[in-house]
């Protein structure tokens, strides 16, 4: 019996991984992924979190959006977790585990803020991935309809949000959708996003209800 071999696509994403300076980097700082520095790359450049914020990080799992915001807010504001994973504690940081695109799970999300309005929706949300890209595509840009669902719901006047997409079919209506709610919206492309993904963040400001 052979030995089971990794696709070439499994291969190349080791190699990256392992080699990537901003894993190493998560690792020196505490961060629980790379992704962290997104987050910081954005707040650097766009001070989006700020002390006393409430925030919201959807798909938070494993945790880094989630440390680098708690660490922004200070002890005067709220930071609230939310994914389908399992993640561990995070100090400062209300962690609540469920599903985003069923009812269920934004009953549970509404409950925990208890009318609670919020400052921040943060989305690094994106769609288990099945390798057919129309598919992937439109799975992903549901998430963020349904995140933008979501912030008309529960954010305040002139609120924010940081909304993970990819370049395909549907982002340009979602920009424009985005629009109808937000007084500016920018396109943000972070250092520690990989070159060739095809992910953005689309940064929505000012929200006007």
């Amino acid at each position: 019996m052979g030995v089971k071999t990794r696709s070439k696509s499994s291969a190349r994403w080791l190699k990256e991984h392992h080699g990537d300076a901003f894993v190493r980097d998560a690792r020196d700082a505490g961060f629980r992924s790379r992704a962290a520095f997104k987050l910081e790359h954005i707040q650097k450049s766009d001070k989006l979190l700020r002390p006393g914020m409430t925030v919201v990080d959807l798909g938070a799992a494993p945790g880094g959006w989630s440390q680098v915001a708690v660490g922004q807010v200070g002890p005067s504001g709220r930071v609230v977790a939310f994914d389908l994973l399992e993640m561990e504690s995070i100090a400062g940081v209300e962690v609540l585990r469920g599903d985003f695109s069923k009812d269920s799970g934004l009953d549970q999300l509404n409950g925990l803020l208890h009318d609670s309005q919020v400052d921040l929706v943060l989305s690094d949300m994106a769609p288990n991935m099945s390798g057919i890209r129309a598919v992937d595509q439109a799975r992903a840009m549901e998430l963020a309809e349904l995140c933008l669902d979501f912030v008309r719901e529960v954010c305040r006047p002139g609120a924010s949000a940081l909304i993970k997409v990819f370049e395909g079919a549907g982002l340009s209506e979602f920009r424009v959708d985005l629009r109808r709610s937000f007084g500016r919206v920018q396109t943000r492309k972070p250092e520690a996003s990989r070159a060739r993904s095809r992910e953005l963040y689309l940064l929505a400001r000012n929200y006007t209800v």
